[in-house]
């Protein structure tokens, strides 16, 4: 895929609908989400979560993100999270809001001996297709994996989450939390976590 068409399909991601959504109760293929029971923190998601590191393993700054492997604007996140890669830590936590492929993808990303190189080539075939059913096939015997992405998706529902992607992150000179639901373009990320924004974006 050459970079000019990658960046149209990103921003067509950005521009529609910035995050992928659970199915309403009563819908097909979902049940209601329960209300938040604990508030977002940093300290609970270090705790309770896994997922892979990305970027900088000695930054100051961790940004964790909350996705689903079925979701576009994940992807699309995922592309525009790259430029700012070396200014933080980021920890990607597969869940599974959107039905069993995405958990059992999120597994498999995990399972990788490169997840970083694994999940580029998936979110590549999620941005190219645009639609439900793509991205890499899931392995086997990955089932400790697959505990991983239910108890993810079980703290994505506890803070109360409605939709993915979930940016959460601590502002460095205050220390406030930062939380974001939804895709974001490189400059809009940038500022949003008080980053440098890289020449060229």
């Amino acid at each position: 895929m050459n970079k000019l068409l990658l960046s149209s399909l990103v921003l067509a991601a950005a521009f529609g609908l910035a995050a992928c959504k659970d199915a309403p109760s009563g819908s097909k293929g979902s049940d209601a989400r329960p209300s938040a029971s604990t508030a977002p923190s940093i300290e609970a998601i270090e705790a309770g979560a896994k997922g892979f590191t990305v970027g900088s393993a000695m930054a100051v700054r961790t940004v964790y993100v909350f996705f689903d492997p079925q979701c576009p604007h994940c992807a699309a996140l995922w592309a525009a999270a790259k430029p700012l890669k070396n200014q933080a830590k980021w920890v990607w936590l597969p869940i599974g809001m959107l039905g069993p492929l995405g958990a059992d993808q999120g597994a498999t990303i995990l399972a990788a001996a490169d997840p970083a190189k694994l999940m580029e080539e998936h979110e590549a075939i999620i941005l190219a297709e645009q639609r439900k059913g793509g991205g890499i096939k899931p392995a086997s015997g990955i089932d400790e994996q697959k505990k991983i992405v239910r108890a993810n998706t079980d703290m994505h529902t506890q803070f109360g989450f409605q939709s993915v992607p979930v940016i959460v992150s601590k502002n460095p000179q205050s220390g406030a939390l930062i939380k974001h639901e939804g895709s974001m373009q490189t400059v809009e990320l940038a500022r949003l976590l008080g980053m440098s924004v890289p020449a060229g974006n």
